[in-house]
């Protein structure tokens, strides 16, 4: 007999108070292999599937979040949660849509799973489109389960300033050297989890380190118009963007097409074009140099190509990835998306900045998660996926496309 998502929900709430100790933590085989990224497969027998979904979150929970007696994160911590919630712009049905953005239903696993180790002061942060966050129920989850939600799209003008907003200073800042996160992103108490969705986008593929974006305040978080949101920003905006931005861009962007970065000759005239992309990735660096994240997922559960609002399909490929190391993560993803890593400018730009020590997928130990250990695997022994995306199009080139061209890695490892 099927077990109904209600069902499974009070069942779960069962179990709640078994696991509690004065910490938690990760397991601690994640814990000792922080460049490692774990790879867990899902059995979901089609995507719709709430009740398994939740329990495929609320499993992985259990197995990768424990208790500790002493040494770990405090139970009395604030957990920000972000999931990837983004606007949907199509007007297909809602269930040709739904890979648009993070399960809802293996989200609200793994939050069942941390209320067991007595967790308590949960939030969520997310800069945009309120109105997204109630598709696919969202904010149900969120008031079944009392998590505290920030106040949207508020701007830092007279009438609608926001006064729970945290600043952090960047180091060696390109584009912002101030940036302002929705509370409680870096505060002292609070640790950070990123549930982003295995999605295609303009920017490739979403995944983890692109979902922290929307931690952001508006208007800073627009990291994707180009120099409209550098050089023409608002007035306000001015005094946090550092110094010969126009600068050390352009210096870095005619060095990296000097060098050959794959697509930085296409056409200027597309949704994100080679300098826009350079502007974007050093906006993200900038961002990721002042977060610290306990731990990143990219949910699998069903992956999606296309541009990440409107068009695109879903895919039921039954994965979960997981690790410390979000730029690492996100490189697995890509190519298990079908996408040569080192031809997705962000993580060669990353590496460049000493945010990231590879840029290569076959640097990163991957490991399969089996009922709760870890079991040594190839990259190669997992299905690869094409989710193509709409990335730097080449001329004569359809809109969605792998960025699958060769790369040499042992030349290029700077």
């Amino acid at each position: 007999m099927t077990t109904s998502r209600r069902e499974f929900l009070a069942s779960a709430a069962a179990g709640t108070l078994l696991r509690q100790a004065p910490y938690f933590g990760l397991h601690s085989f994640i814990e000792a292999n922080p460049k490692a990224v774990f790879i867990r497969r899902t059995k979901v027998p089609q995507k719709m599937d709430s009740a398994r979904k939740l329990q495929e979150g609320l499993q992985l929970a259990r197995e990768i979040f424990v208790p500790k007696p002493e040494g770990g994160i405090p139970i009395s911590h604030k957990i920000l949660l972000k999931p990837n919630i983004t606007s949907v712009r199509s007007r297909r049905p809602d269930v040709d849509n739904w890979g648009t953005g993070t399960d809802p239903d293996f989200y609200e696993g793994l939050i069942l799973g941390l209320k067991e180790l007595g967790l308590k002061r949960f939030h969520f942060a997310e800069a945009n489109l309120y109105y997204g966050w109630h598709y696919r129920g969202f904010m149900d989850i969120h008031q079944r389960h009392g998590v505290r939600s920030n106040e949207p799209e508020q701007r830092f003008d007279t009438k609608r300033k926001n006064p729970d907003v945290v600043w952090s200073t960047v180091p060696d800042a390109v584009v912002y050297k101030r940036i302002p996160h929705f509370a409680p992103t870096n505060e002292s108490d609070t640790w950070l989890l990123n549930i982003a969705k295995w999605k295609g986008h303009s920017m490739c593929l979403t995944q983890s380190v692109k979902n922290e974006q929307g931690l952001v305040v508006l208007p800073y978080v627009r990291f994707c118009p180009g120099w409209s949101m550098v050089t023409g920003c608002p007035d306000h905006m001015k005094e946090n963007i550092a110094q010969n931005v126009e600068r050390r861009v352009e210096t870095f962007f005619e060095n990296h097409r000097r060098i050959g970065y794959e697509r930085y000759n296409v056409p200027e005239e597309q949704k994100v074009s080679p300098i826009a992309q350079e502007i974007w990735a050093h906006k993200t660096c900038d961002n990721q140099s002042v977060l610290k994240t306990g731990l990143s997922m990219i949910e699998g559960i069903y992956g999606r190509d296309g541009d990440g609002f409107d068009i695109g399909n879903d895919y039921l490929t039954n994965l979960v990835m997981f690790g410390k190391d979000k730029f690492r993560l996100d490189l697995i993803g890509l190519w298990l998306g079908g996408h040569e890593p080192g031809n997705v400018h962000l993580y060669r730009i990353a590496k460049e900045r000493g945010l990231s020590d590879t840029f290569n997928p076959w640097d990163v130990p991957v490991y399969e998660w089996v009922d709760g250990r870890a079991v040594p695997r190839k990259l190669s022994d997992f299905p690869r996926t094409p989710l193509k995306s709409p990335y730097l199009v080449k001329a004569g080139e359809e809109m969605l496309h792998l960025t699958a061209e060769r790369f040499d890695y042992d030349k290029y490892k700077v």
